[in-house]
């Protein structure tokens, strides 16, 4: 991870934009984020302060995020002590990854007050504490530590506030000239500048020492390297090589791959964690009901591996056809009490011999009888096996239809995932303390390059109500052809060739075939697409389609969405 120290400072100085802001709102989405929403400057900010041990980091997002109904007890306490609030200052504490957010406001007799937001930026240690700052003590924090877990420092609300402890290495903003000559006097390699600076991550250390080997100042190099972060970063980069991502506010030279360059950090920074983050969300929210699907599959594979041996079994039906017939064909050549009767097969070719097995308790007519009533059975049986097997691989494909569409949805397509399972009688609706009003499913909205309006269906509910009630007969429907996936529908009956593709791109990204390349999306217009009787959610036939092949592209997905 790159979110080290270098891109702490290059954030810190990006977001003085906010200093003199006035905080307007505060959510939080779950328990490890927190949103502030800020007016400065004549515009609104959201501000996201993240502690997930994998995703931590702080900057300004253009993405939206669920909240819960129910604000949590911290986003309660934030409110009341920040909401209407003045942000005086945001600084980078030493060189680390901690930044405090000071803001200016009153309590409740309308007395000034003033008080910091410290978040720490530290993986799995990640924090995001609100200290007062007069009296230097925490008021409350999103992780409590007490002494058993850090005997260091406790984090619990009312005790005094201790930073993190600080390593015992050089500020790359107060080393000396004479330091860097000394240090970089003798070959380093990345894990040398990781161990004796603060900040430097090893994909910063590594991009450092490229550069001093195309120059013989190593100490000027260093210090237009650290200049190169202030202020928001010159190049804020992601760049895909060797089959790993890498991301930083400067160019990444060290580093051959597939590059893309973003306007600012912020922008860089949900580009790299939004689509992980937001699947994390749904994790937390949806576990259960993945776990329930993917059971759900197990026990219908299982039950589809048996109905194929009954199958098997009551395929034998012909055999117990002939054996009667032959039987009634040589009803006087044999008598009770034998075990088996030799005949010949008149329906062979050749009339060769054949054994048949009887009972020696039934006579040669009951014999003849108890194998049309085998056959009887087994064509009764054959035809319902049959059906089974039909309905429980359509099941199949229903579950992996919802788990695909669980696996990308966004925290609030789960609830209606939950609604439908319930409504074709799989599940059982929580029952919650208020009552929620109907909801009407609106699918996920997109623009185009050229302006044309494209939608999406995130679930079945979504999915029926974009093609059979929003969309017009004559807009274009799309879908990944024999691959579960969206609806997804362009609102326009001559789309241009660039809305076409990027609304297959939708199509192909929204679809089980997310990571594949060259995914064939068929598109149709709206009235050659039809819901077949009884068919489940979601499910439809179409007809005069044509096919594109298309790349899933996450990064033209969160563009069309920022155009929205």
């Amino acid at each position: 991870m790159a979110f080290d120290g270098l891109f702490t400072y290059s954030i810190t100085a990006d977001l003085q934009q906010l200093v003199t802001g006035r905080i307007t709102k505060i959510h939080q989405p779950n328990a490890q984020e927190v949103v502030l929403h800020v007016r400065a400057n004549g515009k609104n900010h959201k501000l996201l302060f993240s502690i997930h041990s994998s995703y931590a980091r702080m900057h300004l997002t253009e993405q939206t995020i669920e909240n819960p109904a129910e604000p949590p007890m911290f986003c309660m306490l934030l409110r009341k002590h920040l909401e209407g609030g003045f942000i005086s200052s945001v600084k980078q504490l030493g060189f680390d990854r901690i930044i405090i957010v000071e803001i200016e406001s009153k309590n409740e007799i309308g007395d000034p007050i003033v008080r910091q937001l410290h978040a720490e930026i530290m993986g799995r240690h990640s924090n995001l504490l609100l200290i007062d700052k007069e009296q230097g003590k925490i008021v409350d924090s999103l992780k409590h530590l007490p002494l058993s877990v850090n005997s260091f420092r406790t984090v619990l609300p009312g005790q005094p506030y201790l930073a993190p402890p600080t390593q015992n290495k050089w500020n790359p903003l107060l080393v000396t000239d004479e330091e860097l000559a000394t240090f970089f006097a003798e070959t380093k390699n990345a894990k040398d500048v990781v161990t004796q600076f603060t900040g430097f991550s090893p994909l910063h250390a590594e991009e450092l020492l490229y550069r001093m080997t195309s120059t013989s100042n190593r100490v000027q190099c260093f210090k237009q390297f650290i200049a190169s972060f202030a202020n928001g970063g010159t190049s804020p980069m992601y760049v895909l090589a060797n089959h790993k991502t890498y991301f930083s506010p400067i160019e990444l030279t060290h580093l051959h791959g597939d590059m893309t360059v973003y306007p600012n950090v912020h922008e860089l920074l949900d580009r790299v964690f939004f689509a992980r983050a937001e699947r994390d969300r749904v994790k937390q929210q949806a576990g259960d009901l993945e776990r329930w699907l993917q059971n759900e599959i197990d026990k219908l594979a299982l039950k589809t591996k048996k109905l194929t041996k009954d199958f098997e079994r009551a395929s034998k039906l012909d055999q117990f056809q002939l054996y009667g017939e032959l039987l009634m064909a040589n009803i006087y050549s044999f008598e009770k009490g034998v075990k088996e009767v030799t005949v010949i097969n008149y329906y062979s070719e050749n009339s060769e011999e054949i054994t048949i097995p009887v009972s020696e308790r039934k006579t040669p007519t009951e014999n003849a009888q108890g194998y049309y009533t085998k056959y009887t059975k087994a064509k009764n049986a054959l035809i319902m096996v049959q059906q089974q097997l039909e309905k429980t691989k359509e099941e199949i494909t229903y579950f992996e239809m919802l788990a695909q569409q669980v696996q990308q949805a966004s925290p609030g397509d789960i609830e209606e995932i939950r609604e439908e399972l319930a409504e074709q009688g799989y599940l059982k609706l929580r029952h919650s303390k208020k009552k929620k009003k109907p909801v009407k499913p609106e699918p996920e909205r997109y623009i185009s390059s050229t302006g044309i309006t494209i939608s999406v269906g995130k679930n079945n509910k979504q999915n029926d109500m974009l093609t059979f009630k929003i969309a017009k007969r004559t807009d274009i429907w799309l879908h990944t052809k024999d691959i579960p996936g969206s609806h997804v529908v362009i609102h326009s009956s001559e789309p241009d060739e660039t809305t076409l593709r990027e609304a297959a791109t939708l199509a192909a990204y929204f679809s089980k075939a997310r990571e594949s390349s060259s995914v064939p999306v068929d598109y149709t217009d709206i009235r050659q697409v039809k819901k077949p009787n009884g068919a489940k959610p979601g499910f439809v036939i179409y007809f005069e389609q044509k096919t594109l092949y298309i790349d899933p592209n996450e990064a033209l997905i969160l563009q069309l969405k920022k155009q929205s």
